[in-house]
């Protein structure tokens, strides 16, 4: 069985930076495509960052320039580095396959952006 952790979310000022971890079990990490989700109070859980097995990256636009996403096959872990936070950047993190059937979702990592 898959198991997903993530970690890494607190509380910064806007402006601010944060390094989101999300380890992984199981061999098939290092194949298959992940991502980074986030959901915030009263919105559904919205798509942020992609990486395949082989580092290519994506991202949404309202994070492009802002947030880095990267992997290490051989930790099984996946990192969302985010600079440059705004308030609305505010949400529960989550990590998960980006193409295909979701794992079991992992009980996420709050990120919380104010003054």
């Amino acid at each position: 069985q898959v198991q997903l952790v993530e970690s890494g979310g607190g509380f910064v000022q806007p402006g601010g930076s944060l390094r989101l971890s999300c380890a992984a079990s199981g061999s098939f990490f290092r194949t298959t495509v992940m991502g980074w989700y986030r959901q915030a109070p009263g919105k559904e859980r919205e798509l942020v960052a992609t990486i395949t097995g082989a580092g290519i990256t994506d991202y949404a636009d309202s994070v492009k320039g802002r947030f880095t996403i990267s992997r290490d096959n051989a930790k099984n872990t996946m990192y969302l580095q985010m600079n440059s936070l705004k308030p609305e950047d505010a949400a529960v993190y989550y990590c998960n396959r980006a193409k295909g059937r979701s794992y079991d979702w992992g009980q996420g990592t709050q990120v919380t952006v104010s003054s």
